[in-house]
């Protein structure tokens, strides 16, 4: 008999299917964490919502774990890695949250522009002021989504409802998708000084963090208003609280914050022009009903039939690959995840080129494991290898595979070309031994850096001195330099530089790098 604990506050659909499949359930959601390391070694599968933080700690403990579930899309809560060292595979149900989501945006957006709040207050301080709280329509209003995943597809559907005029930016999403939604696309440096109200619906991550700032603020209409029910920092708290301040802003709208929970002393929150709640995007009845039924039945579908169904990490997990393909599909996501984070223009096709023998039989399989890992940086809804092929098609993303003989410097090599309307970049990599991954070849670059960690990567004229100017400001802000790979193709000209760190690099020195003569095209890459 299979063992469920659910640690998590989940809809009792969920223990009702465990239990009519004949499984022992254990719902509890107040264990303490050493209790949780004490108990979780008898279980075979954990069941979570995102409060039950799955690090590598909790999962070295486990000794009969085989399946670890998420109810809902989002796996920042779960080591991955950790769990497939162990042989345990991961699931989430994305989706089952994209209509709540999408509806409380709304109701954020209705709410921010009619003052209902406020007006709410008033009526319960026992006052009438009906001129004090006038709003404005949403007819004729322009809206700017950033992120047009399912959720800032579905927010679309219901503002074009409204009359309002739909403009957005997507890195991957075609025109014509774009176009049958009534958005049109603009980069985003053009939609600053277009929109009346941003809603942001990206994920969170190195590009993100702080997309909505004081420099981006500066640009927007007077009395923009912001709306942000994703995650917590892509909005720069501080920064929109002084543009409130200073009316730039006339309005904002979070149920996501940078901490959860937040410090309740933040004057942000005591802002009479800003609506807070906490963190309620997913928390309905019909999405918490959904995702419990899809990730019991996911995991009770597993253990019957052998059936695999929003698996996170499926390729890893296969016990039928050798263990050498399975470092390849490890390079390949990481390849992906690496790639998408240099790309900011629409991806229209993808070009996998395997050479080696030993790589062709998997082809399928590593194209996959490619475009899952690219399209993990890019959409908020959770993305896994059941799901991928599908978002590719939906986004008119073509895979073309080429397979070639042994490369002339490595036996096994892959190779990805990625295609844009305006450009083509291409990265290479191939496993040292047996488990050492690298980077060998960005562009027509040849390097050699491990895809793991903090990378900061600029392309800089080749003349004595540059490192070392770059080496300064990192040493000033006591970043470490773990590892460095240098590039070039002809002496004197370009050159491409890798620096591997042990910390993070904030915008702040980026921007401080950006301003030495000789730098250009750079980014900091996390993997």
């Amino acid at each position: 008999m299979k063992k469920i604990l659910i640690s998590d506050s989940v809809n009792s659909k969920s223990i009702e299917i465990f239990k009519s499949a004949g499984y022992s359930v254990t719902y509890k959601t107040d264990y303490s964490r050493d209790e949780l390391l004490n108990i979780i070694s008898d279980y075979n599968v954990l069941v979570v919502r995102s409060a039950t933080k799955v690090d590598a700690e909790l999962i070295s403990r486990m000794k009969s774990m085989e399946v670890i579930g998420r109810a809902g899309a989002g796996v920042d809560n779960i080591d991955i890695n950790a769990a497939t060292q162990k042989g345990i595979l991961v699931m989430n149900t994305p989706g089952g949250n994209t209509i709540s989501t999408a509806e409380h945006t709304m109701a954020m957006i209705l709410a921010l522009c009619r003052n209902i709040p406020q007006a709410n207050k008033s009526i319960f301080d026992g006052k009438w002021d009906r001129k004090k709280y006038s709003g404005t329509e949403l007819k004729g209003k322009t809206l700017a989504i950033l992120g047009l995943g399912k959720i800032g597809k579905e927010v679309a559907k219901r503002a074009k409802a409204f009359g309002m005029n739909l403009i957005g930016y997507d890195p991957l999403l075609a025109d014509d998708v774009a176009s049958e939604l009534g958005v049109k696309l603009f980069k985003l440096e053009e939609i600053w000084k277009l929109a009346d109200i941003i809603t942001v619906h990206v994920p969170l991550n190195s590009e993100t963090k702080n997309l909505i700032n004081k420099e981006v603020l500066n640009k927007c209409k007077d009395g923009v208003k912001i709306v942000n029910c994703a995650r917590g920092g892509i909005v720069n708290e501080s920064d929109l609280l002084e543009a409130i301040n200073q009316t730039k802003v006339s309005g904002a709208a979070l149920d996501v914050f940078e901490t959860e929970p937040p410090d309740f002393s933040n004057p942000l929150l005591k802002n009479p022009k800003v609506i807070c709640t906490p963190h309620l995007g997913a928390s309905t009845e019909e999405a918490q009903e959904l995702v419990a039924i899809q990730i019991a039945e996911q995991i009770v579908d597993y253990f019957s039939a052998g059936k695999i169904s929003g698996a996170v990490n499926l390729l890893a997990f296969s016990e039928e690959l050798p263990e050498e393909i399975k470092m390849f599909f490890n390079l390949s996501e990481k390849l992906g995840i690496f790639s998408a984070q240099l790309l900011n223009e629409r991806l229209k096709k993808i070009t996998i080129e395997l050479s080696g023998d030993n790589l062709h039989k998997y082809s399928k399989e590593l194209s996959l494991a490619f475009a899952k890992g690219f399209l993990s940086r890019k959409m908020t809804e959770g993305v896994n290898f059941v799901n991928t092929p599908v978002i590719l098609k939906e986004l008119k993303i073509s895979i073309d595979e080429k397979l070639s003989s042994e490369d002339s410097t490595f036996r096994n090599l892959i190779n990805v070309e990625m295609s844009t309307e305006e450009s083509t970049k291409t990265i290479s990599g191939t496993v040292f031994g047996k488990s050492e991954l690298r980077i060998v070849k960005i562009d027509d670059y040849l390097v050699e850096v491990k895809p793991e960690g903090n990378l900061l990567i600029y392309k800089n004229i080749d003349k004595p001195g540059m490192l070392a100017s770059v080496g300064k400001i990192l040493a000033e802000k006591n970043i470490n330099i773990a590892g460095l790979s240098l590039g070039r193709i002809t002496q004197g000209k370009d050159a491409l530089t890798l620096i591997s760190t042990d910390d993070l690099i904030t915008e702040s020195e980026l921007n401080k790098i950006k301003t030495l003569g000789g730098i250009n095209e750079i980014s900091f890459v996390q993997v």
